[in-house]
């Protein structure tokens, strides 16, 4: 999962949203120096992953992708989530959108001091650029990917991902409808 749906599934606490987008960014990080919402949320994102990882339905989404993109598979399908979460939103959320987006927004901004210098300007460049309402176009997804893909340190075939994703949207959109109810039962007992 990516980042806006790892703060729609966290512990309702401001320090344990922040915490589900840490679990991205724990490397060098002494967790349990960081209060004890925070460490739930960072523990939260690794099982909301675990359980994504191993989900049938995400796993033969994977296999929509030609071997050659394969690998990144993974990484596309978490940003791609993200944009059919924006999509289906009423589906899973009786909050507005928008609403939700901004008090996120506010909290990342509050809640600096409990990051890792590495995700506070990660998160201040989400902000600024609004990256969860970008998600919503399909096209700011595909930017994105290859920004990624740009990241990666290693000769690769992940730019371009988007014209596979074009492909195979309406089965990716199908298989992400069928797992995402069961994802949300699973992290809200956690």
């Amino acid at each position: 999962m990516n980042h806006l749906a790892h703060v729609f599934l966290a512990p309702d606490s401001p320090e344990a949203r922040v915490g589900s987008i840490l679990g991205d960014f724990t490397r060098g990080v002494d967790l349990s120096a960081l209060p004890a919402p925070v460490r739930q949320g960072v523990r939260h994102h690794l099982a909301v992953d675990s359980f994504t990882d191993q989900h049938p339905d995400v796993l033969a989404s994977k296999q929509v992708f030609s071997r050659q993109r394969r690998r990144f598979a993974g990484v596309a399908l978490d940003v791609l989530y993200d944009h059919f979460l924006l999509k289906h939103w009423p589906r899973f959320s009786d909050i507005e959108r928008a609403t939700f987006i901004r008090r996120i927004y506010g909290e990342l901004q509050q809640n600096e001091h409990l990051m890792p210098e590495s995700m506070a300007l990660v998160t201040r460049r989400m902000v600024c650029h609004d990256w969860f309402g970008a998600y919503e176009d399909l096209e700011k997804v595909g930017y994105a990917l290859d920004r990624v893909a740009g990241r990666v340190r290693f000769r690769n075939g992940f730019a371009g991902i988007i014209t596979e994703i074009r492909e195979n949207q309406d089965e990716l959109e199908q298989k992400f409808l069928s797992f995402f109810p069961d994802l949300q039962e699973f992290a809200g007992g956690i």
